[in-house]
């Protein structure tokens, strides 16, 4: 079995406090090709929130935090990332 969680499965704690610690570390928040549809991801988008840290969204069409996101890029993740990934080189 892959390590991975699958849609509708459960996160564990261990993976889910260390995401936490993660973004308590942060100085923001990137979300990258996710509707945030699912709770699990959606929440740290609330947490960065109400920690007043800035959300950036990259991805394709609406979000659920959109209304939360500091900027939302409404492009193809890939092509976002690629340009960010050459223009730093």
């Amino acid at each position: 079995m892959p390590d991975v969680v699958f849609f509708g499965g459960v996160i564990p704690k261990p993976r889910q406090q260390a995401a936490m610690q993660a973004l308590e570390d942060a100085e923001a928040l990137v979300v990258v090709g996710s509707s945030l549809v699912v709770f699990s991801g959606f929440r740290f988008c609330k947490l960065a929130s109400q920690s007043n840290k800035p959300i950036l969204i990259i991805n394709r069409g609406k979000t659920r935090a959109d209304d939360l996101a500091t900027v939302k890029i409404d492009q193809d993740c890939a092509e976002v990332l690629a340009y960010w990934v050459e223009s730093l080189s």
